[in-house]
C-alpha cells in the first residue's frame, strides 16, 4: 500500500513537471513570438518612416525652367584656379516676391592669354516656373574671372546688391532699382585683387549699416604658374595632377567696413582679422555664435585651421578657433575645409556649425555647448564615415521634409579629373530628432546618386509653395535646378525680416518661431554655403501643426518685436519696430 502510493506521488510529480515544462515553453514560446511581433512591428514603422520620408521627391527642372547656363573650367584643370569655381545665388534683384538666380561663370588660363570672355548669367523668376535670362541687360553679365557671390543691400535703398568673388578684381554690383546694376567697386574700395572666394555682408558693428568681409585663397599669379605633376604637392596618390594648395603661398582676407556713404574702409589689420599669415580661406560664414548679440566670422580654411573670429564688440575680434573647438576636428588635425552651414539642428537653442572636406576628411559637425566652446560629434552624429570617399563643397541645414528638424545636404566632385572619382553623388543627411542622421539620397534616385562636379549650392522657395528649393551648380557644365516636391504635405512658414534702424535686409536677426512643443531659431544670413548665397527669408518646417503661436526677431539693434497667432502655411513679412506687415498664403503645390 506504501510502495502504491509512493508510485502513485512519483508519477504525479512527473506529470506536475512535465506540465511545468510545458507550461513554461508555451511562455518562452509566446515570449518569442511577441518578440518576434514586436521587431515586425518596428520593421513596418520604420518601412512607414521610409515611405513618409520617399514622399518628399526633388524633380530637376533645369531645362523646362529654362536655364541654359553653362559653366566654363578647362577640361583638364591643370592649375588649381580652374577646379575651385561655381558660385550661386537666390535672391529677389527686383522686389517682385520670387526669387531671382545669379549664376558666376569662371575663365581658364588659355582663356585669359587669349583675352577671351565668359558670360554669368542672372534669370528673371517670372513667376510661372519660368525664367528669362537678362544678365546682360542688366548689367551683371562680364565679370571676368568669377568665384562666388553674396547678397545684401549695402546702401539700405530697398534693393539687393551683389559681391562677386574673383581671381581679382571683385565686383560690388550696386542694385539700381530699376532692372539694372552699376559697378562701383572701384569707387566703393572694395576692389579685392587677390583670389577672393567666400564673402559675407556683416553688420559687425551695429550701426545699421552693412560691412562686408571677404575671403582669399591663394596668392596666384597667371603669369607665373606652377607646373602639373611637378614636385611633392603636385601628386595625388603617386598621380601627377595640379599643384596646390599646399606647397603655395596663401593669401590673407578683407574686411571693409561701410563709411554710409557709398564707400568702404579697409579695416582687416585693425580689427584682427586681415589673416598674416594666409591661410587657405573658402568657405564665410557670419553669426552670433555665442549669443551675445555681435556677429561673429567663422572662415573655412582649406589645408589649414579654420578661423572663429569672436567679435569682441568694440571694432575688433579675437580668433578663438582652437579654444572653441572649431579649429581643427577631434584628432586635433586641420582638415580641407570648404563650405559651412550654421543651424542648430537639435533644438537647444545654440547655432551648431557643419563643414565640408577634402576626400579621407570626413565632414566636421561641431555641437555648441555652451559660449565659445563646440565638440566634434561627427562620428556620434552619424555624419562623417559616409562622407569619407567624397570631397565636399555646398552645403547648408534646411528642412527638406517640413518636419521642424533640420537636415543636411551636401554636393561633392574631386578637384582632379585625372581620378575615377572625379564625379560624385550628393548627400542627405535625415535629421533622426536623437542627435544623430541618416544618409537617404539613394530614396531620392538618380537626382541624388548620379555622379558629377558640383561645387556651390544655393537653397531657396523658388515657387513660395512652401517647402525648399535647391540650385546646384556643377563645375564645367549646366547646374541642376531642383524643385521640392513636399508630398507628405507637411505644413511651413516663411519670415522676410525688413530692418528699420539695423540694416535694411535684416542680416544678423535672430528669429524665434514656436509652435506648441515645438522651438526653433535661426539667423538671417549673408553668403552661405560654398561661394553661394541662399534665400533670405527663413524657412521654418512645422510638421502638422496649423499654426505659430509666436515669432520673435531679435534684430541687430537690439530691438525686439514678437508676433503670435500666425497661421501655417504663410509668407509672413516682419518690420522692425512695426511687426507683422504683410502676410500671404504659400501658392499651390507644383504638380
Amino acid at each position: 500500500m506504501i510502495r502504491l502510493a509512493l508510485t502513485l506521488l512519483l508519477v504525479l510529480s512527473f506529470a506536475f513537471l512535465a506540465a511545468m515544462a510545458q507550461t513554461v515553453q508555451q511562455r518562452q514560446i509566446q515570449k518569442e513570438t511577441k518578440k518576434e511581433v514586436v521587431v515586425e512591428d518596428k520593421k513596418e514603422v520604420v518601412k512607414q518612416v521610409v515611405k513618409e520620408s520617399v514622399s518628399v521627391r526633388f524633380t530637376d527642372i533645369t531645362a523646362s525652367a529654362g536655364i541654359t547656363f553653362t559653366h566654363v573650367a578647362s577640361p583638364e584643370k591643370k592649375y588649381i584656379v580652374e577646379s575651385m569655381s561655381g558660385g550661386a545665388a537666390f535672391f529677389d534683384y527686383d522686389n517682385d516676391g520670387d526669387l531671382d538666380i545669379y549664376l558666376v561663370n569662371s575663365l581658364t588660363v588659355d582663356l585669359v592669354k587669349s583675352k577671351g570672355r565668359t558670360k554669368s548669367d542672372l534669370y528673371r523668376n517670372d513667376g510661372n516656373g519660368k525664367f528669362t535670362e537678362v544678365a546682360a541687360k542688366a548689367g551683371v553679365s562680364d565679370i571676368g574671372w568669377g568665384m562666388g557671390v553674396a547678397v545684401g543691400d549695402y546702401n539700405n535703398d530697398g534693393f539687393e546688391d551683389l559681391y562677386v568673388t574673383c581671381l581679382g578684381p571683385d565686383r560690388l554690383l550696386k542694385n539700381n532699382g530699376n532692372g539694372t546694376f552699376s559697378d562701383v567697386t572701384d569707387k566703393a574700395g572694395v576692389s579685392d585683387r587677390r583670389w577672393s572666394t567666400g564673402a559675407s555682408f556683416v553688420d559687425y558693428d551695429r550701426d545699421g549699416d552693412l560691412d562686408l568681409f571677404v575671403a582669399n585663397y591663394v596668392d596666384f599669379d597667371i603669369n607665373n604658374l606652377p607646373e602639373f605633376g611637378q614636385g611633392k604637392t603636385c601628386q595625388y596618390k603617386s598621380i601627377p595632377v595640379q599643384c596646390g594648395p599646399r606647397g603655395l603661398k596663401g593669401a590673407g582676407d578683407s574686411l571693409f567696413r561701410n563709411n554710409a556713404d557709398g564707400t568702404f574702409t579697409d579695416v582687416s589689420k585693425q580689427a584682427g582679422v586681415a589673416d598674416a599669415d594666409g591661410f587657405y580661406g573658402l568657405g564665410v560664414l557670419t553669426s552670433d555664435f555665442d549669443d551675445d548679440g555681435l556677429i561673429d566670422i567663422f572662415v573655412a580654411n582649406d589645408s589649414t585651421p579654420n578661423f572663429h573670429y569672436r567679435n569682441n564688440g568694440d571694432g575688433t575680434f579675437k580668433e578663438v578657433g582652437f579654444t572653441a573647438g572649431t579649429a581643427v576636428n577631434e584628432n586635433g588635425s586641420e582638415q580641407g575645409s570648404m563650405g559651412v552651414t550654421a543651424a542648430d539642428y537639435d533644438h537647444d537653442g545654440r547655432f551648431d556649425i557643419f563643414i565640408t572636406n577634402f576626400a579621407d576628411e570626413y565632414n566636421t559637425l561641431y555641437h555648441n555647448d555652451a559660449p565659445n566652446s563646440f565638440t566634434d560629434l561627427s562620428y556620434a552624429a552619424k555624419v562623417a564615415a559616409v562622407s569619407l570617399p567624397h570631397v565636399g563643397w555646398g552645403t547648408k541645414f534646411f528642412d527638406y521634409d517640413n518636419d521642424g528638424w533640420v537636415d543636411i545636404f551636401v554636393a561633392n566632385g574631386h578637384v582632379y579629373p585625372q581620378l575615377p572619382s572625379y564625379r560624385q553623388p550628393r548627400l542627405l543627411h535625415r535629421n533622426n530628432r536623437d542627435g544623430t542622421f541618416t544618409e537617404v539620397s539613394a530614396e531620392f534616385g538618380a537626382i541624388l546618386t548620379e555622379n558629377r562636379a558640383s561645387r556651390g549650392v544655393a537653397f531657396g522657395d523658388i515657387d513660395n509653395d512652401g517647402d525648399v528649393d535647391l540650385l546646384v551648380a556643377d563645375l564645367d557644365g549646366p547646374p541642376q535646378l531642383l524643385r521640392n516636391e513636399n508630398g507628405n504635405a507637411n505644413n511651413s512658414i516663411l519670415i522676410k525680416t525688413i530692418g528699420v534702424k539695423s540694416n535694411r535686409s535684416g542680416i544678423g536677426a535672430r528669429v524665434k518661431v514656436v509652435s506648441g512643443d515645438l522651438t526653433q531659431v535661426d539667423e538671417v544670413r549673408s553668403g552661405d554655403s560654398y561661394i553661394s548665397q541662399s534665400d533670405m527669408r527663413l524657412h521654418f518646417g512645422l510638421e502638422k501643426r496649423t499654426k505659430v503661436d509666436l515669432i520673435e526677431v531679435r534684430w541687430p539693434s537690439g530691438a525686439v518685436d514678437k508676433i503670435t497667432g500666425i497661421g501655417a502655411n504663410r509668407m509672413i513679412v516682419i518690420k522692425e519696430g512695426q511687426g507683422k506687415v504683410d502676410e500671404k498664403e504659400f501658392s499651390k503645390p507644383s504638380s
